[in-house]
């Protein structure tokens, strides 16, 4: 029996409870808390989602949506979306006022009673974490995929078992108000990303560092030892310290990963194209490498084909390769995505602008680029920033901007010849178009099809 949980249960019965920021991913905890007893208000901007919530209603759900949905946060307890920062006035009122404020993830992380594995950086997170998971389960361990993909592992808390492993990717948002951390905490690597709603490069990486701010000696932080922002965590670590790549723990020799003196994987086992994604198993590996066997390290590698939206081989048409990298939304994530062929490539970039310099992306454009096709807020910016790394040198790719995607993909598959690549890699967000990366990627495999 989970003692927390029941604890927990008891704590909860009878309380008001609003959520902040409600999506459909939180369905499953919105029955939860009310089948513990609570009384439960939802509470959201968009006015849109409230036809999606007809069942929640049905069982007691309160909704309060439209502008003025944080006017009345009077409550027991405040489950915050990790899209609204903790520092809010009215948030800070509520935890003035004696209101918990908490989250759906700060609460899993009281109440789980297994081992928990949780991976963060600026880029490779999703599939360093999909790739634990997969070496964990095909040594036979049970495990648990969730924080920022899978689904709400709270929901999930009563089916977890203490020789369990849950295997989180976690957000610089997430890791913000998080005072707890994980059993075995990876760090990717770190890069500008999200200044749009970081304050500064200071406070995201210091919202990273809570991934192993927490941990006791028994912990265990992976760092990426070519990396020089998360190399310094390593002074700043309370447990054991276990770095990849360069010259480290998890290293390549002669075409081989190797943890420590024992080699795992050859780069050629590996399925997924790109030097980024040699990093992503190296990170895994040191992770999970004294738990799980050479032979399932190898299967998976052999197996894995790779997280939707990430470098995703969509269709071949007329001998021209698409490739859907919607998750590329920053600039050194898009940068993954040039390097991954061993060709220049036809590139569809833009979106959302947040507020991270292209200089070092017009760069790679110049080296990995044939053809750029622009759209959304930051077309003219990343331009702007490829005509600076040309600086009066050789002729400029051909650029062209466009007002929507489905004019860049028939125009992109006009232009190419047999043998090139045409990759969506945006290295920017897409809210200026689309509601999310998933989003924009579908929409990219859907008129890739259509050709």
């Amino acid at each position: 029996m989970n003692a927390k949980l029941e604890k927990f249960k008891k704590n909860i019965c009878g309380k008001h409870v609003i959520l902040l920021g409600v999506g459909v991913s939180n369905k499953p905890l919105i029955k939860q808390l009310i089948s513990y007893g609570a009384y439960v208000t939802c509470c959201d901007k968009s006015t849109a989602i409230e036809d999606d919530f007809m069942e929640e209603r049905k069982k007691g759900a309160n909704f309060r949506l439209g502008e003025h949905y944080l006017d009345d946060l009077n409550c027991d307890i405040i489950f915050k979306t990790p899209g609204i920062r903790p520092d809010i006035p009215q948030l800070q009122a509520a935890e003035k006022a004696g209101i918990i404020v908490t989250s759906e993830m700060e609460v899993f992380f009281k109440l789980c009673p297994c081992k928990i594995i949780a991976v963060t950086g600026s880029d490779g997170k999703t599939t360093t974490t999909t790739l634990i998971y997969k070496m964990l389960t095909q040594e036979g361990f049970t495990c648990h995929l969730g924080g920022n993909i899978g689904k709400p592992l709270l929901p999930e808390i009563e089916n977890i078992n203490p020789d369990d492993y849950a295997v989180l990717e976690l957000s610089s948002f997430q890791l913000m108000s998080m005072r707890q951390s994980p059993d075995v905490a990876v760090v990717t690597n770190l890069a500008p990303n999200h200044l749009d709603i970081h304050k500064s490069m200071e406070e995201y990486i210091d919202a990273k560092k809570n991934i192993f701010r927490y941990q006791n000696k028994s912990g265990i932080l992976v760092l990426n030892a070519a990396n020089d922002i998360t190399r310094s965590f390593a002074d700043e670590a309370n447990g054991d310290v276990v770095f990849f790549g360069g010259d480290s723990d998890v290293h390549i020799e002669e075409n081989t990963i190797y943890y420590g003196k024992k080699p795992v994987i050859k780069k050629d086992d590996i399925c997924l194209p790109g030097e980024h994604n040699v990093e992503n198993y190296m990170a895994a590996i040191a992770a999970v490498g004294k738990k799980v066997s050479v032979e399932s390290i190898k299967s998976v590698a052999n197996n894995f084909k790779g997280v939707e939206h990430r470098i995703e081989f969509v269709r071949e048409v007329d001998g021209v390769k698409f490739y859907n990298d919607s998750i590329a939304s920053s600039p050194t994530r898009a940068r993954a995505g040039l390097y991954a062929f061993n060709r220049k490539v036809i590139l569809i970039a833009g979106g959302y602008d947040k507020k991270i310099a292209f200089d070092d992306f017009g760069k790679d454009i110049k080296e990995r680029v044939k053809r750029l096709y622009l759209f959304g807020a930051t077309a003219p910016l990343i331009k702007e920033a490829v005509i600076k790394a040309y600086d009066g040198g050789r002729t400029l790719p051909i650029i062209t901007q466009y007002t929507t995607l489905e004019q860049i993909v028939k125009e992109a598959y006009m232009a190419a010849e047999a043998g090139d690549v045409v990759i969506l890699s945006p290295a920017c967000a897409s809210f200026d178009m689309f509601k999310n990366f998933e989003e924009r990627g579908k929409k990219f495999k859907e008129l890739v099809k259509k050709l």
